[in-house]
């Protein structure tokens, strides 16, 4: 007798067998492959839907964001800041040391010598005092002009990211240059004995008076054209080579990093070189780069932007401190620019540069990677 006529005992055939009649209509599902990551079955993971940019917690999350970001990248480059300042501006006790890498570090070298570590950061207080809005007002204008300008993918093109970018630079600058003068002003400062306070140099560049300019009247005589200036204006020295620097500066550094995000977020080598969407990430974000890739990313836009902006930074630096040296006056672009040119020709335009490039690079590479993680971190 076999099991399957023995009462109680039921075939595991017959078993199979009475489920398929129970369902005769019933059809057999394609197996799905299982998700290698959470990101491969949108089902798996919600999504928020975009956020908007206008809204104020957006619009604190990105200043916060970038602020933090810009404090960050300062403080990894405040040594080579400091020296790149003495080496633009033309300080006397530093330019036997201009010209080479070993100067650089032989001006490190110095300034450590004669005034400890704290010597490499003079200045620092009155940078992360600068940095923090100007950085935090930089991403948070171009996150908002962005929105404007690109409203969506049909009219992202590299030009609207240069224009987004370039307005957020002059944004920025704008609302923090007086900082920027204090800065450079404290880090210019190279004697022991005559250290100022950030009070005092305020009150000294408050106090700081321009000559009047004048021109020959219509019979010979001279006539005054430009008043005596001092005060408030005195904080904006500088400040018309800022704001044409700051259009390639700016405009190309931010189109730079987009675009070489996108390179690197191509599908053919995405898997090595993003990660997976966090599960709070807004619908439409691109997935973030790895870290080595973001860091590229942004140290090839810091090289970029600094090439093209640099001669007319080493003209601001000149102009910053034309009440430091010399006799107060004020000068412009074109008489900084011709005295550059007569001291050392077009290489004056450059010195410094690969200093710059040691800066710049890491700086905005520091700045764009840190802005980025605090983004998905703050889910924006």
């Amino acid at each position: 007798m076999s099991h399957a006529s023995l009462p109680g005992v039921s075939s595991p055939q017959i078993g199979r067998d009475t489920t398929r009649a129970a369902r005769p209509n019933a059809t057999a599902l394609p197996a799905k492959d299982p998700a290698v990551c959470p990101t491969d079955d949108e089902a798996q993971v919600p999504r928020k839907p975009p956020k908007n940019k206008r809204s104020l917690d957006y619009v604190w999350r990105s200043g916060v964001a970038g602020g933090l970001a810009g404090c960050a990248a300062k403080t990894v480059v405040a040594p080579l800041d400091r020296v790149k300042i003495l080496f633009q501006s033309h300080n006397p006790h530093f330019i036997k040391y201009t010209g080479s890498w070993l100067g650089v570090s032989e001006a490190m070298k110095a300034i450590y010598q004669q005034d400890g570590p704290t010597g490499l950061f003079r200045g620092h207080s009155a940078t992360l005092l600068r940095i923090f809005p100007y950085a935090a007002i930089k991403f948070l204008a171009y996150e908002q002009i962005r929105a404007i300008v690109i409203p969506n993918k049909e009219h992202e093109t590299p030009f609207r990211r240069l224009i987004s970018g370039s307005l957020a630079g002059v944004t920025s600058v704008f609302f923090t240059y007086p900082l920027e003068v204090i800065r450079v002003r404290l880090a210019f400062e190279t004697k022991k004995d005559s250290r100022s306070s950030l009070r005092s140099i305020c009150k000294q560049i408050y106090g700081e008076q321009q000559k009047p300019r004048t021109v020959a009247g219509p019979v010979g005589e001279s006539l005054p054209v430009v008043p005596a200036r001092h005060g408030l204006t005195n904080f904006y020295r500088g400040f018309s080579p800022t704001l044409l620097g700051m259009l390639p500066y700016a405009g190309m550094s931010f189109l730079t990093h987009d675009t070489a995000g996108d390179l690197l977020r191509h599908p053919k080598i995405a898997k090595w070189t993003t990660l997976p969407q966090s599960e709070n990430a807004p619908a439409g974000k691109a997935a973030p780069l790895r870290s080595w890739a973001e860091l590229f990313a942004g140290g090839v836009a810091g090289l970029v932007s600094q090439t093209a902006s640099y001669p007319l930074e080493v003209i601001r630096r000149r102009m910053q401190v034309g009440g430091a040296v010399g006799d107060g006056h004020r000068m412009r672009i074109g008489e900084t620019a011709g005295i550059i040119m007569r001291e050392r020709g077009l290489r004056g335009f450059f010195v410094g540069l690969t200093i710059g490039y040691a800066k710049v690079v890491p700086l905005v590479a520091a700045s764009f990677y840190t802005y980025e993680r605090l983004k998905t971190w703050f889910g924006i």
